[in-house]
């Protein structure tokens, strides 16, 4: 997994590479600036795009002088500058780029106060006025000067993170921040970037590897991590032959009432196509024909038979919650299933609201469990947050403090372990934006358990397959029903890639 790292950390790394590797952190904002530019000509190949490039005096600006000036020895001839000169400080690093950039025939201007920009003529800007390293929202000069150019209308693309935005910490949508069609990003994304707020401010993001010390930057301590494709074909496991269902494991879906048996459907049927030897659906009498239509291949029990004498020991692993509802006969299955069954359960949809009603239920869920919230469904069980950032915080620490694996299901699905990790997914697509497939989700990962992989490995796998399946064809829109079928390729393929 690649660590996600803080923006002090990232400083850190910076003077660490540059003491490595024998540099001055002048080469080092030039290996940066160059693979900018060469991100920046992939996007925007067009030499006669008229561009602005916004500078703030620190390092930031530096880099973004330096742009300027490589950006015109790549044959963009268009180019102004313009310098936020709103104090009286300067990095050295931004001093020397000045002094290099005055010697081309870039026009060079400078701002005192935000109020002197009236116009812009320049189609595209390029944004490298404050870094990284703010911690506090913009105030003063540059929130006004980010203000007026938010109502220019024209592409703006960051360097490293746009203006006003930060890297980690609790962020709203009414923050002044410079909107960024495209964020060209040093190394590493920022933890912010995997956080729903950031969709208000930041079209694309692309990371470029700047040349920083990789050994170092993973040897470092940090609760957030990315999961990679590297991840996922180091866990599946190759079926070897002589094997045969037994092998696989025996999965228990508890889900689906009269009226919700599609979520039942769903979740046994994608329990089995992720390769549970066997999967046993338990299911309300109602739902017995259209299981045995849909699925012939999953086995059945009855709801109401559960509270005589289940053999929970039958189970490898068992999942509950899709479409059970929140009726009494519903609250005493979770009961007795929680109870019961001594081994970690997956725990989603309505198990999980009905944990939120009935707290006491909390303190029986067994150690090691799985919970799969949506984020409605994570503050009913943990109380409302005024931001996501604050929901990691809490997701961290309810992980540990129960004992359990938490997702938070999202674009970048939050996977917070017992030992107080944040793996960020990054798989996965709009079009995956329907109805069914936090059901598929919560069958893949019991599945997983099912068949021996460990809970964490099996919570990882689950949710990165899940992503991946929905990207397969670049489709504007994946039914559930539909991703399902293509568990079996995405599984095959990630295995062996």
């Amino acid at each position: 997994m690649e660590n996600i790292l803080s923006a002090a950390q990232m400083r850190d790394t910076d003077a660490h590479t540059c003491a490595t590797f024998k540099l001055s952190s002048l080469q080092l904002m030039e290996q940066a600036s160059q693979s900018f530019v060469k991100a920046f000509s992939r996007e925007y190949p067009e030499r006669y795009l008229k561009i602005a490039v916004y500078c703030g005096t620190g390092n930031n600006g530096g880099d973004g002088l330096a742009i300027a000036r490589l950006l015109y020895q790549e044959g963009y001839s268009h180019l102004n500058v313009k310098i936020a000169r709103f104090s009286d400080r300067s990095s050295a690093d931004f001093d020397a780029n000045l002094i290099d950039i005055e010697s081309t025939p870039i026009p060079v201007a400078e701002l005192v106060h935000a109020d002197e920009l009236d116009k812009e003529e320049a189609e595209l800007i390029i944004d490298a006025l404050i870094g990284s390293g703010l911690n506090k929202p913009l105030e003063g000069e540059f929130r006004m000067l980010v203000e007026k150019i938010n109502v220019l209308n024209k592409v703006v693309v960051a360097v490293d993170i746009p203006t006003g935005f930060k890297s980690e910490g609790a962020m709203k949508l009414s923050d002044t921040v410079l909107v960024a069609d495209l964020v060209i990003s040093f190394q590493r994304a920022k933890v912010n970037f995997f956080l729903p707020e950031s969709a208000g401010f930041i079209k694309e993001i692309k990371v470029v590897d700047i040349g920083l010390n990789e050994h170092y930057i993973q040897s470092l301590t940090t609760p957030y991590y990315l999961i990679t494709q590297k991840d996922i074909a180091s866990r599946l496991k190759k079926r070897a032959n002589f094997t045969h269902k037994g092998t696989y494991g025996h999965a228990l879906i508890i889900a689906g009432a009269p009226e919700t048996m599609g979520a039942a459907l769903l979740s046994a049927e994608a329990c089995m196509c992720t390769g549970a030897g066997l999967t046993t659906a338990c299911v309300p009498e109602e739902g017995l024909t259209a299981l045995n239509t849909r699925v012939p291949e999953v086995m059945a029990i009855l709801n109401k038979n559960v509270n005589g004498d289940l053999k929970w020991n039958t189970y490898q692993a068992v999942g509950i919650g899709p479409g059970i509802g929140s009726s009494p006969e519903s609250l005493a299955l979770l009961t007795k299933t929680l109870k019961e069954y001594n081994k970690p359960v997956v725990i989603d949809a309505d198990a999980l609201n009905l944990i939120a009603q009935n707290n006491d239920l909390m303190q029986i869920i067994p150690e090691g469990s799985v919970l799969t919230p949506h984020v409605k469904e994570f503050d009913r069980l943990f109380g409302k947050h005024e931001s996501w950032w604050d929901r990691v915080v809490t997701g961290i620490d309810r992980a540990v403090t129960l004992g359990c694996t938490i997702l938070l299901k999202n674009q970048y699905t939050m996977i917070f372990t017992r030992d107080g990790k944040c793996l960020f997914n990054p798989t996965g697509s709009p079009a995956m934006a329907s109805g069914g497939m936090g059901d598929v989700l919560t069958g893949m990962i019991t599945s997983f358990i099912s068949q021996g992989y460990s809970i964490e490995d099996a919570v990882i796998l689950g949710v990165y397959i899940h992503g991946a399946a929905g990207e397969e064809g670049n489709d504007y829109v994946v039914p559930a029903s539909s991703l399902i079928k293509r568990l079996p390729a995405t599984i095959a393929a990630n295995y062996t890639t």
